[in-house]
């Protein structure tokens, strides 16, 4: 799974669960939610 905002691969753990989160029904990684605090800041860069 791939990360809308940068498109970087996105890890899983071992229960299969990304290491990220869900913004809109789309994959964020964690680096993302670091860069862009907001979730105003997360939606607008959203491809």
């Amino acid at each position: 799974m791939k990360c809308a905002v940068c498109s970087k691969k996105i890890e899983n753990n071992f229960l299969g669960k990304i290491m990220g989160t869900y913004i809109n029904k789309k994959p964020v990684c964690q680096d993302c939610q670091k860069k862009h605090t907001t979730k105003e800041e997360l939606l607008k860069n959203l491809k």
